[in-house]
């Protein structure tokens, strides 16, 4: 299990009966079940990259799931608090912005995984056992940089097809599909997009179903 943010770690571990302690030991898998590790991963593509790669190069592992919160993008009638589990992790940011559109990696000569363009599909047994636990199967971008403004929570929507937005997912599922490991997304909606001082968030709420939707694993 791959958490980002200590506040998601915290909720997590008090989920699974764990010490919240470990939720600031960043990039060390805490057992935290016989069958389950929890590795904090820090905020972002390259943390989660890094930590999560470290773990799975030890070939001890059968699958890794991202999980933490996200927020809702346009066009998406998730509520806050709702469950979401990725039908795809999507690259919102890789590639090539032109006057006529943007452009993913791959479309440019230069694919970046061994997935198609920039959508890192999970695994269909993870979706699947992912799904039972979500309100909803939907795809996840993955961002660099957050959507404090319509404009680019349209254009992330608009160039992902996703409903929600997160910072780590398909940074984790690459590492994932490089190594050969099963992957999943799960997220708790905690805030809407858009411009910044008409978002709405319930923080405290995501969190406190992240712990529920964690503690069903």
């Amino acid at each position: 299990l791959a958490v980002a943010a200590p506040a998601a770690a915290r909720a997590a571990l008090g989920a699974l009966r764990a010490d919240e302690a470990l939720a600031e030991r960043a990039w060390s898998a805490h057992a935290v079940r016989p069958d389950l590790h929890l590795i904090v991963t820090g905020v972002g593509k390259v943390n989660a990259a890094g930590a999560v790669a470290i773990a799975l190069s030890g070939g001890r592992y059968a699958g890794v799931v991202s999980a933490g919160i996200a927020g809702r993008l346009p066009g998406s009638t998730l509520e806050l608090g709702a469950v979401v589990a990725a039908s795809a992790s999507v690259y919102a940011d890789e590639g090539l912005q032109t006057p006529t559109g943007f452009l993913e990696v791959a479309a440019i000569g230069f694919p970046i995984g061994p997935f198609e363009g920039n959508r890192v599909e999970p695994h269909p047994e993870l979706r699947t056992a992912l799904r039972s636990l979500a309100d909803a199967l939907l795809p996840i971008a993955t961002v660099s940089t957050c959507s404090g403004t319509d404009a680019l929570a349209s254009q992330v929507a608009q160039r992902t097809g996703a409903a929600a937005e997160a910072m780590e997912g398909a940074a984790v599922g690459h590492v994932a599909a490089r190594l050969g490991v099963a992957f999943g997304e799960i997220r708790v909606i905690s805030n809407t997009t858009g411009d910044r001082p008409r978002q709405r968030w319930d923080l405290k709420g995501s969190l406190a179903r992240l712990g529920q939707v964690i503690s069903r694993c």
